[in-house]
């Protein structure tokens, strides 16, 4: 925590004329006693999924943009203002995520808003953002097309979470890397499940395997017991199952239950705490791809992870990968309102986000010009993890990579 509050007492210092001019405007004169007048807070939206199948994700988020707002708060916020949030639960559901947006953008007046965990969720929300050049930094749905929607140029959408072009191709890369040849694929069929696998086949295609079997389920089912005997007789050596973290516990359950030993792999999902408590543990051995992993080697990880257990104490942690991309991201929005003196207007924040000056030390990563002009996804190929179940908590699925972490890894273009 002292790093991160110096970083910030840094960052203001930086400021110091502008800071100086505003805190002298917040200054008056009454009955010939200098009163201080109270600051607005700089409001900042959040929405994400408190409620039903995906509130792991949306819980863990939620804390996460606490943590941050709590130390940027403790170091006198931006210019002596502090930071609040303006919290949404949208449920998982695109219509009340839609509902949510408008009243953020236009009645609440937020500067900018951070979450959305669904892909199908956040998709649905993006025009409200992108027609009131409202920033939205979506900091956990990892759907390819959020950030291809828009041209990056004209765009007012941003990411710090994996999107799934990267996630399938390092699956799909391991995989090969393990001399696996037949992959049996287990979908949803929700719109998350249909980008996926258009991702999923593209990356087999390219790494030259044969057309992978695929059987589709609806979200919601507790067994895919034939589904999974189904792919079983097709000759597959490995598994991914693609889906959210409820129904990743329910194939990992259903492949115990009919005995299939080929190796489970999944995306981020599979590392969420419903996947694990809803598989009754079966889950353990599965492969996912990560972006953020408990690690005793780094400190602002333990860090993180410390402030974490005093504001939650659920064991295990919902979704670390929401909590701490969703952290970062609040200290990116934190960083570009420094670099715009003040100008919180769309415009300026976008251009702001597209240039900032300074690397951000996350918990994620090492934040080095995360975002340009052209291109508006923070999260590179380099910054990924095989990541695995291991007695009840998240690990790194190869030891090796647990100590190579300290690397920093900046983001390749």
């Amino acid at each position: 925590m002292r790093i991160a509050k110096w970083i910030f007492v840094a960052g203001a210092l930086a400021w110091l004329g502008s800071s100086s001019a505003a805190l002298a405007q917040s200054t008056a004169v009454a009955n010939g006693v200098n009163s201080i007048v109270p600051i607005n807070p700089i409001r900042v939206g959040l929405i994400v999924p408190l409620t039903g199948g995906s509130s792991d994700m949306g819980n863990s988020a939620r804390v996460g943009a606490q943590i941050a707002i709590n130390e940027i708060n403790q170091v006198g916020g931006f210019l002596g203002r502090p930071f609040e949030l303006v919290l949404r639960d949208d449920k998982a559901d695109p219509d009340t995520g839609l509902k949510a947006a408008e009243e953020l953008v236009l009645r609440e007046k937020v500067v900018a808003t951070v979450g959305f965990c669904n892909t199908g969720v956040a998709m649905k929300a993006l025009d409200v953002f992108q027609k009131n050049k409202s920033i939205l930094l979506v900091s956990c749905a990892t759907g390819t097309a959020i950030t291809n929607k828009y041209p990056a140029a004209e765009s007012f959408i941003f990411r710090n979470s994996a999107r799934d072009a990267l996630q399938t191709q390092f699956l799909v890369d391991d995989i090969v890397k393990r001399g696996y040849k037949r992959i049996a694929l287990l979908v949803d069929g929700s719109g998350y499940g249909d980008a996926g696998l258009k991702d999923l086949q593209a990356a087999i295609s390219k790494a030259g395997l044969a057309a992978p079997t695929v059987v589709r389920f609806k979200i919601g089912v507790k067994s895919v017991d034939a589904e999974l005997k189904q792919l079983k007789e097709s000759g597959a050596d490995a598994l991914i199952g693609w889906t959210v973290g409820p129904e990743e516990g329910v194939i990992a359950a259903s492949r115990a239950s009919i005995g299939w030993k080929a190796p489970f792999f999944g995306p981020w999902g599979l590392s969420h705490a419903s996947a694990f408590l809803g598989s009754a543990g079966t889950v353990e051995g599965s492969f996912m791809v990560q972006t953020a992993l408990p690690n005793i080697y780094l400190e602002r990880n333990r860090a993180f992870i410390m402030a974490y257990a005093k504001l939650s104490r659920e064991q295990p942690v919902g979704s670390m990968m929401s909590a701490a991309q969703t952290y970062d991201a609040m200290h990116l929005l934190l960083r570009a309102m420094f670099n715009t003196q003040g100008n919180f207007s769309g415009d300026a924040l976008k251009a702001s986000m597209e240039n900032l000056p300074r690397p951000y030390y996350g918990v994620v990563t090492t934040y080095d010009k995360p975002f340009s002009a052209g291109d508006h996804d923070a999260i590179s190929a380099n910054m990924l993890w095989l990541g695995t179940w291991r007695d009840g908590e998240r690990a790194y699925a190869y030891k090796e990579d647990e100590k190579r972490a300290f690397v920093i890894r900046r983001k390749q273009l």
